[in-house]
């Protein structure tokens, strides 16, 4: 791969683009950022607890999986623009099985004939060896034994210190499994800029950048958007964002021209409090970042100015996910329409829930909801009794059980009030699927030992 852009030229700012913010999240505007955003750096952030949780029950049940599923695609889409233009990927999609990852990876570059591509394997993060039914946890007062639920695996957040190791061995790909979103971009510019791992001031910094990237579209304008309220332009055709970092850890962040959305400051406010429960505080594996004197400044259209960001010594301790069997979880529901709707929708609710008691012994919650009439919330008519002539009601109903049975039985019971009434219903769907429950604990660092490895296509 070629030399990375501007490391030649001290002082050289780093280009840094995120090209995804969750597992599932929109391919083709990472292509384009790579086609044309002169990146030295593309990452993808998709792993939250409950997906790294899932990804572990997907590992256990075939052990060569495990890693996001959608990763090969990705990296088929943007590699040959990656190795043409010298940028390099990092990624967190490994999940629960980085090395798997890397493998077909590996196997995707051969095929491509990119002879020579270096891609790093970070692991290490799973502790579920060291999680004992003893270990107290920190969102519960209790152990991790007394949650009750099978554990399916622990992983401890690493930072950004593996991920420089395998850039600094000259990985054109790192593939890693939990490791702190921001982590993500703080390695790079840990790597490009030779920051030590003590810079505190600057790793605050560069986690606050992080911090702004690391959910993608949410910084140009796609959560931020509220018609009537906060307008965006082009949302079906959002792009992705880019910062553009200083040795100091100053950075604009912007986008792609020609493409939806925006960069102003009100989004980037948005995000650089989204998830943040101290903005003097933030807890990383690699700083304490403090964001409470943060400067965001308009630069220019789709161009906002990021300082400010500091830091302190980083905690003593890392924090883990433990994901735990959550049982069976069942959907169903069913359309009623016309004159009697919604008293038709009232009765086929009474006799689910009716049946699944009496019939099937259910002793756990079973939600009914009328959508159309008092769903989620229930709305303020239904609080007040107020009844119009509701003329599309749909009935959805939802439980959560550790018994498969129980779970199917409710989109059986369903289906049959298709033929045994009330009248009129139809347009029945239902699924069962396997979930998953997250509890967090703390490790100490000296419990956890990253390790890398290259591979070579």
């Amino acid at each position: 791969m070629a030399t990375e852009p501007g490391r030649d030229a001290a002082g050289a700012v780093v280009r840094i683009g995120c090209g995804a913010g969750f597992a599932n999240d929109r391919m083709e505007p990472a292509l384009d950022l790579v086609e044309r955003g002169a990146l030295d750096y593309l990452f993808f952030e998709g792993l939250a607890e409950r997906t790294l949780a899932h990804s572990q029950r997907a590992r256990h049940a075939q052990r060569d999986r495990g890693y996001n599923p959608t990763l090969e695609r990705r990296i088929r889409l943007v590699l040959p623009a990656c190795r043409a233009r010298g940028t390099r990927i990092v990624t967190n999609m490994g999940a629960a099985n980085p090395a798997g990852a890397a493998a077909a990876v590996l196997e995707i570059a051969r095929e491509l004939g990119m002879t020579g591509l270096k891609i790093g394997v970070v692991e290490g993060d799973d502790v579920s060896h060291a999680i004992g039914p003893d270990h107290r946890l920190a969102d519960a007062d209790c152990t991790a034994g007394a949650v009750g639920r099978q554990m399916i695996g622990a992983n401890a957040y690493l930072g950004a210190e593996p991920i420089v190791a395998a850039l600094d061995a000259g990985a054109d790909i790192v593939i890693t499994g939990r490791v702190a979103d921001p982590s993500l971009v703080v390695a790079p510019l840990m790597h490009h800029f030779r920051w030590r791992a003590d810079d505190w001031q600057r790793l605050g910094a560069a986690t606050m950048i992080g911090h702004l990237l690391e959910c993608g579209f949410q910084i140009t304008g796609g959560y931020f958007a509220d018609p009537g309220r906060k307008e965006v332009p082009g949302l079906a055709r959002l792009g992705y964002p880019i910062a553009e970092v200083a040795e100091n850890g100053d950075a604009t962040i912007t986008k792609l021209a020609g493409i939806g959305g925006f960069v102003t400051r009100e989004t980037v406010l948005e995000q650089l409090l989204y998830e943040v429960h101290d903005p003097a505080a933030y807890l990383t594996p690699d700083v304490t970042a403090d964001f409470s004197a943060a400067q965001i400044i308009e630069a220019g259209q789709d161009r906002i100015a990021v300082s400010g960001g500091n830091g302190r010594i980083r905690p003593e301790n890392l924090k883990v996910t433990i994901g735990y069997d959550g049982g069976f979880r069942a959907e169903a529901g069913i359309s009623y329409a016309g004159s009697g709707a919604l008293p038709r929708a009232r009765l086929a609710a009474s006799v689910l829930v009716e049946r699944m008691r009496d019939v099937h012994g259910l002793t756990e919650p079973l939600r009914t909801d009328l959508i159309g009439h008092a769903s989620l919330h229930a709305t303020a008519k239904a609080a007040q009794g107020i009844d119009a002539d509701y003329r599309d009601i749909r009935l959805h109903a939802t439980l959560c059980s550790g018994e498969e049975r129980l779970a199917r039985a409710l989109v059986d019971e369903m289906e049959g009030l298709w033929i045994a009434g009330p009248a009129g219903g139809g347009g029945v769907r239902g699924q069962v699927i396997p979930t998953v429950m997250t509890r967090t604990a703390l490790i100490s660092r000296e419990a956890v030992r990253p390790k890398v490895e290259i591979l070579v296509a």
